[in-house]
């Protein structure tokens, strides 16, 4: 059974850093997109950065600030967040693709298969 099980979410001044990881059982995850999205209170799961074949995607309202990456087993993600601010505060959540290749766009929820349970980030100002 495929787990994501994220974690490092807390609270943290603004200005601050944080640093998620999701850990990835069940299979391996090596060669597919694997992301992280985020939902704020009273809004849509947006995207905020994704990995796959050694290329990093993200939001451009992220850009400079959060850095993804992925240990060697490719099972492992990582989201570094600087500088955080107020508009950060949101439920982050891991994603996983199923598939290698193919579907739905790496900036898309549709693409991916396998969700984690969420961890919360607030930022105070």
């Amino acid at each position: 059974q495929v787990q994501l099980v994220e974690s490092g979410g807390g609270w943290v001044q603004a200005g601050g850093s944080l640093r998620l990881s999701c850990a990835a059982s069940g299979r391996t995850f090596s060669s597919n997109a694997m992301a992280w999205f985020r939902q704020a209170p009273g809004k849509e799961r947006e995207f905020v950065a994704a990995t796959r074949w050694g290329n990093v995607y993200y939001a451009d309202s992220v850009k400079g600030q959060f850095a993804i990456s992925r240990d060697n087993a490719g099972n492992t993600l990582y989201l570094q967040m600087n500088n955080l601010k107020p508009e950060d505060t949101a439920v982050y959540y891991c994603a996983a693709d199923k598939d290698y290749s193919g579907g739905d766009s790496i900036y898309s929820s549709r693409k991916y298969d396998y969700w984690g349970q969420g961890t919360q980030v607030t930022v105070s100002s």
